[in-house]
């Protein structure tokens, strides 16, 4: 089982970096080769990884998913040099040196484990903020199950996941690129697990911290509709997020962004439609995640 690991950075956490770079050297067992990908950002003197070091650096930032999309062509077509590929945000690190072990094991044991999400804790306090479970019922983060979605930048891949529906989309740029592919993988039958024992240490940081937040989170979760939900569902899913949005009182600077982003996922292209199966739909609502909230 071949672990690979793809890391984008923008360049302004150097330290940050070196220091996820080694807690990826410490793992035990054979060692995880790294992609870094230099996001639009040229990249600085790294130490390089006993698995080895491929380094990329666009000219360009293409966002989230378009930078880890690249991450993963680092490693062939597909990721195709790699099983399972892990994604780090550059100012993780990864506290335990068996992660990487039990990543291959959970793998290997099971033939159609396709994403594990790890849990995200802050490294000072412990403690896992609730919108890093990715389930509904997220008040104990330390249960482990069966998923419908991943936190991105601290996950597990299994290429042939990607090799089979394809990568993250690039034009979403930024939210929801999880989601995503995510729900393709669930349609072609892959299962998804949040692990509480792979742990990510990861500074604790509210998403609005992001400029383009609010914009963004609206136009994607339009597209992420206009893309992968039945028809019947596009009105429910996006009518229960206009519901909830409001129902947090977002100041008026943000609801603007919010609205313009919403109407601009309806007025922009989204890419190839290819809705969920029915039999996906009650899959997800059996794991306690209908494709509505």
């Amino acid at each position: 089982m071949r672990l690979g690991a793809v890391v984008l950075t923008m360049g302004d956490r150097p330290e940050e970096l070196r220091a996820l770079l080694e807690s990826v050297a410490r793992q035990e067992g054979e060692p995880v080769e790294v992609v870094v990908v230099g996001n639009g950002a040229p990249l600085p003197r790294l130490p390089k990884p006993p698995g080895g070091l491929r380094t990329v650096e666009l000219p360009e930032n293409l966002g989230i998913p378009g930078g880890r999309n690249a991450g993963i062509e680092a490693f062939g077509p597909g990721g195709r040099d790699v099983d399972v590929i892990l994604f780090l945000d550059d100012d993780g690190l990864l506290p335990r040196t068996d992660t990487a072990r039990l990543c291959r094991e959970a793998f290997a044991e099971d033939e159609k484990l396709g994403i594990v999400s790890f849990r995200i804790a802050d490294p000072d306090t412990g403690a896992t903020q609730r919108r890093h479970v990715p389930r509904l019922r997220a008040a104990d983060p330390m249960r482990s199950s069966r998923v419908t979605t991943f936190l991105g930048g601290a996950s597990a891949v299994r290429t042939a996941v990607v090799q089979e529906v394809g990568g993250l989309p690039d034009d979403f740029f930024y939210a929801h690129e999880e989601t995503d592919l995510a729900w393709r993988a669930l349609d072609a039958g892959w299962d998804i697990v949040y692990r509480a024992d792979l742990v990510l240490h990861h500074p604790t940081t509210a998403p609005s911290r992001h400029a383009v937040y609010h914009r963004m989170v609206a136009r994607n979760r339009v597209w992420l509709a206009r893309r992968l939900l039945p028809a019947l569902l596009v009105p429910v899913y996006l009518g229960v997020w206009i519901l909830l949005t409001l129902a947090r009182r977002p100041s008026r600077a943000a609801l603007r962004a919010w609205l313009g982003g919403f109407r601009e996922g309806w007025r922009t292209p989204c890419g190839p439609r290819r809705p969920l199966r029915w039999r996906t739909v009650w899959r997800m609502t059996r794991l306690g995640r209908p494709p509505v909230i």
